[in-house]
């Protein structure tokens, strides 16, 4: 088995052959410090997946592209206990420890990451988030401009960085084309 694992520009390759009793586990990670443990559990040899998700988000009054984990607080590691202990994950930086049920580490079928790692994009390595910010019908409110803090329906796109509201105004329904960074999702 092959797993690359994406930290910033680095890429690191574990092509070691895991031995059947290697399995994956869920590390829990504390808030936003995913990849502060994956860093510090590959320095211990570790084989780590962190999946990232490329996702489009409301950052600075803006909609920006954001690369973020796929699953919040969590990294998965591949390990065979009855060889290495676990113990270190605990205190490593980053990572709170494994995540159990009963006591128990809980284990991840390997099907469960191989079928993240088909969906990664070949290119970049990521997922990729494929929904549309806003779909026909959303109930949308505007948030800068000068309609700032009327709320409307989401009507369409109109080309990259405009969309189409449906705004009530003068007791009847508008079309308003707007800025997308005006348009947030109603409440």
């Amino acid at each position: 088995m092959q797993l690359t694992t994406t930290h910033d520009s680095r890429t690191t390759n574990h092509d070691q052959r895991s031995t059947t009793l290697d399995r994956w586990y869920v590390v829990c990670c504390k808030p936003r410090q995913e990849a502060v443990a994956e860093e510090n559990l590959l320095r211990q040899g570790f084989r780590v997946y962190l999946p990232r998700i490329r996702i489009t988000k409301r950052r600075g009054g803006q909609w920006v592209d954001a690369v973020e984990a796929l699953f919040p607080r969590y990294v998965f590691i591949q390990i065979d206990p009855s060889q290495r202990s676990t113990a270190p994950i605990r205190s490593t930086r980053g990572a709170v420890g494994l995540v159990r049920f009963g006591g128990q580490p809980a284990v991840v079928p390997d099907a469960v990451i191989d079928a993240l790692l088909q969906r990664e994009d070949a290119a970049s390595g990521l997922h990729q988030d494929k929904r549309p910010l806003f779909c026909a019908g959303d109930a949308v409110k505007l948030v800068e401009g000068p309609l700032a803090g009327l709320e409307g329906v989401f009507e369409q796109q109109d080309g990259e960085k405009r969309v189409i509201v449906l705004l009530e105004l003068l007791g009847k329904s508008n079309k308003v084309t707007v800025s997308r960074d005006w348009v947030a999702r109603a409440a």
